[in-house]
């Protein structure tokens, strides 16, 4: 572990595969919509994408298959088909152990931030409900927030100023390669979290200060070790 928790104020947690477990979901609604536009996209290309703004990752698609980019209309048409499908799917579960880790960063006294790049309207304003208490929109950053989404590091650098905290002050987790990328480029100690099926190596190729294969590990860890000010 190449920090500490008890010098940090702030925590930016991404959304998908880290509060939700809503990652089998994308897959599934990506590669349906992609197939009813004439384009395909396979699961592991889901999680190697996972973070990225709907609009990144269909004009990524339309390029590499099309061998041009989708115009604003083909993306919000493709977008707000994928959103249909994914609204239909039987509502994501909490990801076990993600109530616990906001608790224990709560009563470390550390600010709590969302920072996604999901354009899901249902499932961001679930949050709110979910995650009660821990979660307020005004520090939520979102797909709507930044023009360019992960894995540039716009939308940590958002979560920043939203935190008022420099980043040496803060600490992100992410379970998406390009998100892990995204921390790192904003200069965040940045925490891998395995939730998917993705090799370990593929998410440490991008430099995070630590690794767990569960959120549940990750809030005993972080309970273990911070230190109440006395």
């Amino acid at each position: 572990m190449d920090f500490d928790i008890n010098r940090k104020s702030a925590v930016l947690f991404d959304m998908d595969g880290v509060l939700y477990d809503s990652m089998p979901h994308h897959v599934e609604a990506w590669s349906r919509t992609f197939a009813d536009f004439g384009m395909h996209m396979e699961p592991t290309q889901v999680y190697m994408n996972e973070g990225c703004t709907g609009s990144y990752t269909i004009s990524k698609v339309s390029l590499e298959q099309r061998g041009h980019d989708a115009t604003p209309q083909e993306i919000e048409e493709i977008y707000a088909h994928k959103a249909e499908i994914f609204k239909t799917m039987p509502e994501v579960k909490i990801m076990k152990g993600a109530l616990e880790l906001m608790a224990n960063v709560r009563d470390s006294g550390c600010k709590i931030l969302i920072v996604t790049g999901s354009g899901q309207k249902n499932l961001i304003s679930r949050v709110l409900r979910d995650f009660d208490g821990f979660i307020v929109r005004e520090r939520m950053v979102t797909a709507f927030d930044v023009k360019r989404g992960k894995p540039f590091p716009d939308p940590y650098l958002k979560g920043l100023e939203l935190a008022g905290v420099d980043a040496s002050q803060a600490v992100v987790v992410e379970n998406a390669p390009l998100g892990i990328r995204a921390g790192v480029a904003a200069g965040i100690d940045t925490i891998a979290v395995n939730t998917g099926p993705l090799p370990d190596d593929v998410l440490l190729s991008e430099k995070p200060c630590a690794l767990f294969h569960s959120i549940c590990e990750l809030a005993d860890y972080w309970k273990r070790n911070f230190r109440k000010s006395l």
